[in-house]
């Protein structure tokens, strides 16, 4: 059997920037792609705690150390600059390589 379960969550950073008109997705800084073990390109979800919102769609990396969260696209139409989002990464495993542990980073205290 397969399932999907979680593999990184980055909580709680706010939003920095939102982008319109651009192709979509979400930038996320390089440092804390790390962290979360987040990929270029990889799907996660994105739950805006100020107003509910959620979508789906894709990372894309920024620039390391800037502490940038960018809304792009359509997904600008989501949340506001200074929104706190959750932003959340899946894998699909076999039911035999369970437990994974996921990848939990709180950013709530440090992003200032």
């Amino acid at each position: 059997m397969i399932l999907t379960v979680l593999k990184s969550k980055l909580a709680y950073v706010k939003v920095t920037q939102t982008e319109l008109f651009y192709e979509g997705s979400i930038t996320i800084d390089e440092d804390w792609m790390d962290q979360a073990n987040l990929i270029e390109n990889e799907q996660v979800h994105v739950v805006n705690t100020n107003n509910g919102e959620r979508l789906v769609t894709y990372v894309i990396k920024g620039t390391r150390g800037s502490r940038q969260i960018c809304l792009n696209g359509p997904a600008a139409r989501k949340g506001e600059v200074g929104d706190e989002l959750v932003i959340i990464s899946y894998v699909q495993v076999r039911q035999d390589e369970l437990p994974l542990i996921p990848v939990v980073v709180q950013m709530k205290e440090d992003q200032g």
